[in-house]
């Protein structure tokens, strides 16, 4: 790191280097980083990332391409990025820099996110029951059935999303059990499912929905997995649920919220309310689903593991063959630097070999550096994470005047109602959203300004022919 501010400032009493350690101090971060850290305010300063923004954003791109990187360690180097150009060398440009979106595309995926759990948590494929796993404990014991769990789910082809959520519900009724009664709910049976239904309601205080989604796990639990057969529960408790209705923005609440997201978040807003697209649908898009000629977008194992067709807005039309042409200008460029491989599903990529580099194959919204699989390590580019969309979607409300409670989910809520305000038939609705049943979407018709979907009164039809 040089001794002195670049660009000819006047000197200060201690050289840049110490200026930064004491900073490292003042800010509390731990000792054992500092070396780090000061690794990376050296490559940032001998790269010249401190002169303006396009300065910065080239390192940061070069670092993603060059250097298989935790996304720790590309936070440590934003982090002395940032202390550099804002603390000490008070670059202007530096003010208004977005060091959070860019730390944001630099995040890794989880081990437990639906794409990487069942490759990052393999099940035992033999026979579990051969040994006696009670005998280790109750941890062991648990290990198993949890084994057996995703076993069971897997090969019933239930959706990823299901068995995180059940195997979730199924540990925290194993530890109840072993804690309040000492024995397993398999040798126990379905009576024991009652009194965690108990303790959910009276200590936990869950909603009716959540006592549904933890019973449905039970059941299964004992029914797949143990083999107890059809069961009625004793003195069975039936909530009565209270749907709340959905929050839904006005046009104008969703051109501001979307004009306040900064690139490509916005675009992937967009996407979500133009094409009624969950967060993870929308994150998860690749090139080959869009279909330009035709105007559609396809989505691929959705919620369900089911696949559907929505329309392609034609108001993004331009924005998004642009946004693909910049992408396909980026890839060539991965190509030559070796870093063009993105993650596809196992059995996928064994059954084409070639798909990782192949444009096509490419994310919409890609991470800015690759990424460790949770389980192989091997190193691939990923698509930008979920949670940081919401994170986007949060600090752009907080510049608008929306005092509604606003999620991801809302924008599709909002397609809905507002395609129904527009008298569109409530089937295409259902469709376009992919839900199994109608009555899902017809929640929706009781927030639309116009009930029953714009049906006409009878004093404004015509007389049929021959009564006057």
């Amino acid at each position: 790191m040089n001794t002195s501010p670049p660009g000819g400032e006047k000197q200060e009493p201690t050289s840049l280097r110490e200026r930064f350690r004491n900073r490292l101090i003042e800010l509390g971060l731990p000792p054992k980083t500092h070396p780090y850290l000061e690794n990376w305010a050296d490559s940032f300063m001998k790269a010249k990332g401190y002169l303006s923004a396009e300065n910065a954003h080239a390192y940061f791109s070069a670092l993603s391409r060059s250097a298989r990187l935790a996304d720790w360690q590309f936070d440590q180097a934003i982090q002395s990025a940032r202390i550099l150009a804002c603390d000490l060398l008070r670059r202007k440009w530096s003010e208004s820099f977005d060091w959070e979106t860019l730390s944001l595309d630099a995040k890794d995926p989880s081990p437990r996110h639906p794409d990487f759990l069942r490759e990052s948590i393999p099940v035992d494929s033999g026979d579990s029951t051969s040994a006696d796993p009670s005998k280790d404990g109750p941890e062991a014991l648990k290990s198993d059935i949890l084994n057996r769990a995703r076993k069971v789910s897997r090969l019933t082809s239930k959706a990823v999303t299901t068995e995180r959520t059940y195997c979730r519900w199924i540990a925290g009724y194993l530890d109840f059990t072993f804690r309040e009664q000492s024995h397993s709910p398999e040798d126990l049976g379905p009576d024991a499912i009652t009194p965690f239904l108990n303790y959910l309601v009276l200590a936990r205080h869950v909603s009716p929905a959540t006592q549904k989604q933890a019973l449905n796990a039970l059941v299964f639990l004992h029914r797949a997995v143990f083999q107890h057969g059809d069961f009625v529960i004793p003195t069975p408790v039936q909530p009565r649920e209270h749907r709340r209705p959905p929050t839904i923005l006005s046009h104008a609440e969703v051109r501001d919220l979307l004009g306040h997201l900064p690139k490509p978040w916005n675009l992937a807003g967009q996407l979500m309310y133009g094409a009624g697209l969950r967060v993870s649908e929308a994150m998860g898009l690749r090139i080959k689903d869009l279909d330009f000629d035709r105007h559609t977008i396809q989505i691929h194992d959705a919620k369900g593991g089911k696949h559907r067709l929505v329309p392609l807005p034609r108001t993004l039309r331009d924005a998004l063959m642009e946004h693909v042409k910049d992408l396909k200008d980026q890839h060539r460029e991965h190509l030559r630097n070796n870093c063009a491989a993105v993650h596809l599903p196992a059995a996928l990529q064994r059954k084409y070999p070639n798909a990782p580099l192949e444009f096509p194959w490419s994310f919409l919204f890609p991470a800015s550096k690759l990424c460790a699989h949770p389980q192989t390590g091997r190193f691939a580019r990923y698509h930008l994470l979920e949670d940081s969309m919401q994170r986007q979607l949060k600090k752009a409300l907080k510049k608008t005047s929306i005092t509604k409670r606003v999620t991801c989910h809302t924008l599709r809520h909002s397609f809905a109602t507002h395609l129904l305000d527009a008298n569109t038939d409530i089937r295409t609705v259902q469709d376009i959203l992919g839900h199994s049943d109608v009555s899902t979407t017809m929640i929706y018709l009781h927030l639309t300004d116009k009930k029953g979907a714009g049906a006409p009164s009878p004093l404004d039809l015509p007389p049929p022919p021959g009564q006057h």
